[in-house]
């Protein structure tokens, strides 16, 4: 879809994108052992809620998404990639309740590792895969192009799919998608009735205990500082949560361990190790300081861990300055753009990309669907 912006500059050819637009195999670039997507044009679109309405749109905007500088909206609003019920209107418009506000901008997307999404099994009504660490399960946030729905779109032409269970952009392994909406209802109604049984491992510090472990600790989730905290069974705070742990080896430095959760709340594999003693090896979110000597002090979760030989912290400064210096060649730099001439956006630091703890089997009612183990699932 073309279309011009009213006030753009003369002679930009600019083809807009919405969430109706497919990911191609065109839209990534590949770069020492990095996934990037090749910024494109898209239409944000929301609508004002109650507490936006009054404000002008330039204030609306500077406050609300502070992502870029006051005068970059101001220039937004002027040459028409900020509309109000797609008009162009002036920077000192009011807003008022329920209007649609378009937000076209040059969108550059995260880089992820630059794993292939390994497709397990292939059924009329189901898609098993091995997720990658560090690559998100569907849209969100800046994410779109660069997410395993994406990159299964763009490289095999599958669509639609619908995820049946969650897996956090930091976790690897089994993945299960529904091919329709009907499949999907099945899988989602068995898991709530508790009918889907869910195994993981996971590498920890220390030498976990021999025998089996069950932790009974609520969750309580904090969405302001991305974490989670365990609290005592008969706690006021946070849902509770049960999980069970089995040892499968250690070295007497590190432990692989069989992590079974009975519910399923946010980072609960985590909290739960954490509250045990015997943190994921990698997760500098939940190590204590105590236990951080103990395992990769120094190295974030991301830095450490490694999916098919590919470390996408490796190096990372020395590969986004040479994208920098090289972007042309890739894409057109946007004049008005905050992050060209970079590939990826300005503010990505590259530290929080991979972890210790993959899926490795889920079972329910006649069927089970299975990944294979992690080369890091290895003691020496």
């Amino acid at each position: 879809m073309k279309r011009k912006r009213g006030g753009e500059e003369e002679g930009m050819d600019i083809v807009w994108q919405t969430p109706a637009n497919p990911p191609h195999p065109h839209d990534y670039v590949f770069r020492n052992g990095i996934r990037f997507v090749r910024p494109y044009y898209f239409e944000f679109i929301a609508h004002v809620k109650n507490r936006w309405a009054g404000k002008t749109i330039v204030d609306l905007f500077a406050e609300e998404f502070k992502g870029r500088p006051y005068d970059y909206y101001v220039s937004a609003v002027k040459c028409g990639r900020i509309q109000v019920d797609g008009e162009i209107v002036s920077v000192s418009y009011v807003v008022k309740p329920s209007q649609k506000i378009s937000h076209f901008l040059h969108r550059h997307e995260p880089p992820v590792m630059a794993c292939d999404v390994v497709i397990l099994q292939k059924e009329p009504d189901v898609l098993t895969i091995c997720k990658p660490a560090s690559v998100p399960v569907h849209p969100c946030g800046q994410y779109r192009k660069n997410t395993v729905v994406g990159i299964l779109q763009a490289e095999h032409g599958l669509a639609p799919l619908f995820p049946i269970h969650r897996l956090d952009r930091l976790v690897s392994g089994l993945l299960i998608l529904a091919r329709n909406a009907a499949k999907a209802d099945i899988f989602r109604q068995q898991i709530e009735a508790g009918l889907v049984h869910k195994q993981y491992i996971a590498k920890v510090v220390g030498e976990f205990p021999e025998n089996e472990l069950i932790v009974d600790a609520n969750i309580d989730y904090n969405a302001r500082e991305g974490r989670s905290t365990a609290e005592v069974r008969d706690s006021p705070k946070g849902k509770a949560a049960s999980t069970k742990f089995t040892r499968i080896s250690t070295n007497g430095t590190q432990s692989i361990v069989l992590c079974e959760p009975i519910t399923g709340r946010t980072h609960q594999i985590r909290v739960h190790l954490q509250y045990s003693g015997h943190p994921i090896a990698n997760d500098m979110l939940y190590l204590s300081e105590q236990t951080v000597d103990r395992s990769v002090k120094g190295w974030s979760a991301d830095r450490s861990a490694r999916i098919s030989n590919v470390s996408l912290t490796s190096d990372l400064d020395e590969v986004l300055n040479a994208c920098e210096e090289n972007s042309n060649e890739d894409f057109s730099i946007d004049p008005m753009c905050t992050n060209c001439p970079n590939l990826a956006p300005k503010g990505y630091d590259g530290d929080e990309d991979a972890l210790w703890l993959h899926c490795i089997r889920y079972t329910g009612p006649g069927w089970t669907y299975e990944c294979p183990y992690p080369d890091w699932a290895k003691l020496v």
